[in-house]
């Protein structure tokens, strides 16, 4: 009886670990409010803050200076905008960030425009 209640309290504690990294692995960050500025921005204006993002986070990765990653991140921006279903930008407008189905886009912009993957 012992042993069964310990094993059922090892699968439970397992079971809430899991469940803790799978939510710290989401791509979508905690107390996040996304811009307001979103709803309304046109395609172009939000392809420019993708780039200034990919500028941002590349030259982190990379240490390197945002200026010399601006030819490569306005080719993501550019590929990755390009790429998305109207569903995809709007999901963007709402959330701030890329769904699945568009970071899969955004993934092989990353590739085509020889930049460095963010680790997730």
């Amino acid at each position: 009886m012992i042993s069964t209640f310990r094993a059922l309290l090892t699968a439970a504690a397992i079971s809430s670990s899991a469940t803790a990294a799978f939510a710290a692995a989401s791509s979508t960050p905690t107390m996040y409010e996304p811009d307001p500025a979103l709803k309304t921005a046109s395609v172009s204006e939000l392809r420019e803050r993708v780039s200034q993002a990919c500028a941002i986070i590349q030259a982190k990765l990379q240490g390197v200076t945002e200026i010399s990653l601006s030819k490569k991140c306005d080719c993501y921006a550019g590929r990755t905008m390009r790429a998305l279903s109207a569903d995809e930008v709007r999901a963007y407008r709402d959330t701030g960030v890329f769904n699945e189905a568009a970071r899969e886009k955004a993934l092989s912009a990353i590739d085509a425009c020889k930049l460095q993957r963010p680790q997730l």
